[in-house]
């Protein structure tokens, strides 16, 4: 899918985020419930958050200049580390109105109808964050991915407004209304921690993840020829696209192009392993000392190797 049709895809929540922020107001002006407007009040994140994933991916998919040699993806980083703080903004303001409602009491009026209409907002939501998430790891988006998973939040959310809600009709007990609103502010609040979570890890070059880094390692090792080795293994995510590179030490006697053909042939192999992945090679000749103390890496993998052998 081309950049401007996952932005298509964002668009329709941005869409989904303005119909479903509607119907919830209704449904609390019509009955005061604290819990659904709580959900409301998520519901206007989401239009914040959508909106951001779309110029996110409008930026990222613009190609490299000089000033951005890597590209423009780690905008998605960003944009999801703003959605995971209004997340946590959203959690905070519910809870701050269950408490307060707990206090003051209160009664939810003509919760049929209320409880009806959110129904029907549920049942958008999660239509738009199951396309979102389908097409988010499809193609590796982590903004199409949280947009789809905070969606996904606020149809929980919502099924455990209805929950409460059916409670609150059934039994009369009102202050349940208040209770179901602080159980969806820490759900939120979860939610918010792990999207910011990724996106610090994303922003600081964490590495790819150990089942694909294995993938990497097995590849090279794969093509290692007699008296040959690699060191200095680096990995790193920004958007969708994945960056490896690492030191090939050859026998001193290969010509350039030698060593070349060997290089083109697991950059090959690495590239085939994963989507959206660009390989940098460095080759050494293997017997000449400096090719031994030129990363700050090499310590790190020397005391991973010690551990694995124990």
């Amino acid at each position: 899918m081309t950049p401007r049709r996952l932005e298509s895809v964002v668009l329709l929540s941005i869409a989904a985020a303005l119909v479903t922020l509607a119907l919830k107001f209704l449904s609390y002006y019509l009955t005061g419930s604290v819990s659904l407007l709580s959900d409301a009040l998520e519901s206007i994140i989401n239009l914040i958050a959508a909106t951001a994933a779309y110029l996110s991916l409008r930026y990222s998919a613009m190609p490299v200049d000089d000033s951005h040699t890597y590209g423009h993806e780690k905008i998605e980083f960003f944009s999801s580390g703003l959605e995971g703080v209004l997340i946590l903004i959203a959690a905070v303001l519910i809870a701050v109105l269950a408490v307060q409602r707990l206090i003051t009491g209160g009664k939810p009026d003509e919760l049929a109808a209320g409880m009806s209409i959110l129904l029907v907002a549920s049942a958008i939501n999660g239509g738009i964050a199951q396309i979102l998430l389908h097409y988010g790891r499809k193609h590796q988006s982590i903004v199409l991915e949280a947009d789809g998973r905070h969606l996904m939040t606020d149809v929980w959310t919502s099924v455990g407004v209805l929950a409460g809600l059916s409670l609150v009709w059934l039994t009369g007990w009102t202050q349940l209304d208040s209770i179901i609103a602080l159980l969806v502010a820490a759900n939120i609040l979860w939610t918010g921690y792990d999207l910011m979570r990724r996106s610090f890890n994303g922003l600081m070059d964490h590495a790819l993840p150990p089942e694909e880094l294995a993938k990497v390692r097995e590849a090279i090792e794969t093509h290692l020829g007699p008296g040959m080795t690699y060191h200095a293994l680096r990995t790193r995510q920004a958007g969708s696209h994945r960056f490896v590179d690492f030191h090939l030490l050859v026998p001193g006697r290969y010509t350039v192009r030698h060593a070349h053909s060997l290089s083109e042939v697991i950059e090959t192999a690495v590239r085939a392993t994963l989507l959206n992945l660009e390989v940098t090679v460095h080759i050494e000749p293997i017997e000449e000392p400096a090719s031994w103390q030129d990363s700050a890496l090499l310590p790190v993998e020397e005391a991973a190797r010690r551990e694995q052998n124990r």
